[in-house]
């Protein structure tokens, strides 16, 4: 069962979401990958928000660029945490997306991760350290890649 659900606002999005999904994967934590825009189907995206606890997910991440709308508007539909990936999709180079991101009023809270692709990996390791509050497996997997990477 997918403990994570990341959401891409249109599948050309889904290059700059790769490295999340590769280090999720890496850390055995299953996900969901879904294409969900908060502007063309905002509809269906209040109906993931409010059905993702349900289905078991803990921990969504939400990645857009422009104005991205889609992690504020997923956090107002969950209590689920949502980590929020700026997308360099525009030609402010995500700019504008990381302050859109950053910007949540009152109430609703995302983490911001950094532009793009490192964003993306960094939100997937911050779901693991997350997740491994509850699941000693990820907590290890996590661990044991904190260890490799301080090798260099």
């Amino acid at each position: 069962m997918a403990l994570v659900g990341v959401v891409i606002g249109s599948k050309t999005d889904t290059e700059l979401i790769q490295p999340a999904l590769d280090t999720l994967k890496q850390l055995g934590i299953d996900y969901e990958l879904s294409v969900i825009s908060a502007h063309r189907n905002p509809e269906k995206l209040r109906g993931y928000g409010l059905e993702a606890e349900k289905r078991g997910l803990k921990v969504i991440i939400a990645a857009a660029g422009r104005a991205a709308h889609l992690p504020g508007v997923l956090a107002s539909w969950t209590t689920l945490p949502v980590i929020g990936v700026p997308l360099p999709t525009s030609e402010l180079k995500a700019i504008d997306a990381l302050l859109s991101i950053s910007q949540m009023p009152g109430g609703v809270p995302v983490a911001c991760m950094g532009i793009g692709k490192s964003g993306a990996k960094n939100a997937a390791l911050l779901a693991a350290q997350i997740l491994g509050t509850e699941h000693k497996e990820i907590r290890e997997a996590y661990r044991k890649y904190k260890q490799e990477l301080a090798k260099g």
